[in-house]
């Protein structure tokens, strides 16, 4: 039997904005994924967790965004886990939770980048497939050179982050634009 293909898309989600939401499911439809879970992560090793709102609040507007659409569903294994959050544990406990279930691993061009300064780096390659978008000035350059477990997606560019939505919110900005309805009324 054919294992179901779920991709995770891991991050703060801080807040998450209709740029992870269009990129998601660009690859829900393009990729030959059946789902893509969002993986909420308390803390990310290589970034700073001074400016994350609280978990609860990051998982809940997770789970408002996402509801319009059944092949999204937001996962909060890593509060479970020890911090900080590495990838490859995440891929370990989610692995032995859903033996049925086949993960990819879903990075923005930037992350694959510096993949080599990811724990276990090597492993994740050898034993998961990771899906690489494009991210606007970090370029792969020789993507013939990829090992054959990682691909490239010609998915849409999206200039929105969540660290431009804090700084403008901060400012006194209104951009309802870039975020869920129910989640920019209620911040």
């Amino acid at each position: 039997m054919k294992k179901r293909k779920i991709g995770l898309f891991s991050g703060s989600f801080n807040p998450i904005h209709n740029g992870h939401l269009i990129l998601a499911n660009y690859l829900c439809e393009y990729e030959g994924l059946d789902e893509i879970w969002f993986v909420v992560s308390p803390h990310n090793p290589l970034k700073s967790s001074d400016s994350l709102l609280n978990n609860e609040i990051r998982l809940r507007w997770v789970e408002q965004a996402i509801a319009p659409y059944c092949r999204f569903r937001a996962c909060d294994i890593e509060f479970e886990m020890p911090l900080p959050s590495y990838t490859i544990d995440t891929l370990g406990a989610l692995t032995e939770r859903y033996p049925e279930l086949e993960f990819t691993l879903i990075i923005g061009s930037d992350n694959w980048l510096c993949f080599e300064q990811w724990k276990d780096f090597q492993r994740i390659i050898d034993n998961y497939q990771i899906l690489i978008y494009p991210r606007k000035g970090f370029s792969i350059t020789e993507p013939n050179a990829l090992p054959d477990t990682v691909r490239l997606t010609c998915a849409p560019q999206i200039e929105i982050s969540s660290s431009f939505i804090r700084e403008a919110k901060a400012a006194g900005k209104a951009v309802p634009f870039f975020l869920p309805a129910a989640i920019y009324e209620e911040w």
